[in-house]
């Protein structure tokens, strides 16, 4: 059986990065916050990708919003800002009432779980662009804390449990499950009905990070979505994030790994595989971190930051 990768599935997380660099560089992007009167301020813009083909598939649409509010928040941590406000935007193949019904649940969950408030929003009817519907936001945040910091070896690399796939890989997972025969109603004993698995709703990490904030100086934060464990470099480019610990991945990631063929490379490349966000802190804070976050979600210590550069998982021998 030939291994499948995100790429062949239709995703090219390599070009993506090459598409974002142009359009920045032609942009002319210098800052990723604005200063008035003294405040600073981020912006993040994301959506929910191919998830909503699940949503429309299993016609369950209670969750996404929480996705959408999540993508946006977790973003605006990595900036060390705290979330404040989200407007969203909402396109449909043609206005249905009772979608946008169970969609605008997901939103005030989400933001009600992120302490932002929803100030707004668009939506539009696309009839030839869109099928079904597709749903975005982008989110308000005030900077906190000056991040990233400067980072040295034997500082810690702490990683936050996932509530699943959470909004990333959809591609992939989608095409194997179909490429094997499995409709998103079919049952499999690890993991139950794949298409409710699939819809688990992104984890928001607003509040045990704002306290982890407020005791702990943090160095860096990584939000683990599209490009999976590759989020880590990006913190800084000066040092190797070496994942000793791995989270072990949820059920659902094993089945994918094992209905395509995927290396654990590519697995690591495309998903959290368990890991929703990483935070950086000095050896000295790793019990006080770990204590704090404990109190809200699943964390434990994955790795070190050595000299080097990327991300090095030692004992699947894999350098990314």
């Amino acid at each position: 059986m030939d291994e499948f990768t995100y790429a062949k599935a239709g995703v090219d997380i390599e070009k993506e990065e090459r598409v974002v660099s142009t359009l920045l560089s032609t942009i002319g992007f210098e800052k990723d916050r604005v200063e008035v009167n003294g405040l600073k301020f981020v912006l993040c813009t994301d959506g929910v990708g191919s998830k909503v083909i699940v949503a429309n598939e299993m016609k369950k649409w209670d969750t996404i919003g929480i996705d959408c509010i999540a993508m946006n928040v977790n973003d605006a941590l990595v900036m060390g800002a705290k979330p404040v406000a989200l407007v969203d935007y909402l396109a449909m193949e043609k206005m249905d009432v009772d979608m946008a019904r169970e969609i605008a649940k997901g939103l005030k969950k989400g933001a009600e779980q992120a302490g932002v408030a929803i100030i707004g929003g668009e939506t539009a009817t696309l009839p030839e662009i869109i099928r079904g519907f597709d749903l975005a936001g982008t989110c308000l945040g005030v900077v906190e804390k000056d991040m990233p910091k400067e980072m040295k070896e034997g500082d810690v690399i702490i990683g936050l449990r996932s509530s699943g796939i959470h909004s990333n890989g959809y591609t992939l997972a989608r095409k194997v499950f179909r490429n094997n025969g499995y409709s998103f109603h079919d049952e499999i004993d690890e993991i139950g009905i794949i298409g409710y698995t699939l819809l688990e709703p992104t984890r928001i990490y607003v509040k045990e990070i704002l306290e982890l904030w407020s005791k702990v100086d943090v160095k860096g934060i990584a939000h683990i979505t599209g490009g999976g464990l590759k989020k880590l470099a990006r913190i800084n480019k000066n040092v190797c994030f070496v994942i000793e610990s791995p989270i072990e991945p949820q059920p659902i990631f094993k089945i994918i790994q094992k209905l395509g063929n995927v290396s654990d490379e590519e697995m690591y490349k495309t998903f959290n595989m368990g890991m929703g966000m990483a935070v950086i802190v000095a050896k000295e804070d790793e019990d006080e971190a770990l204590q704090l976050l404990g109190k809200y979600v699943e964390a434990k210590v994955v790795g070190r930051v050595e000299k080097g550069h990327g991300v090095k998982i030692p004992s699947m021998k894999i350098s990314i």
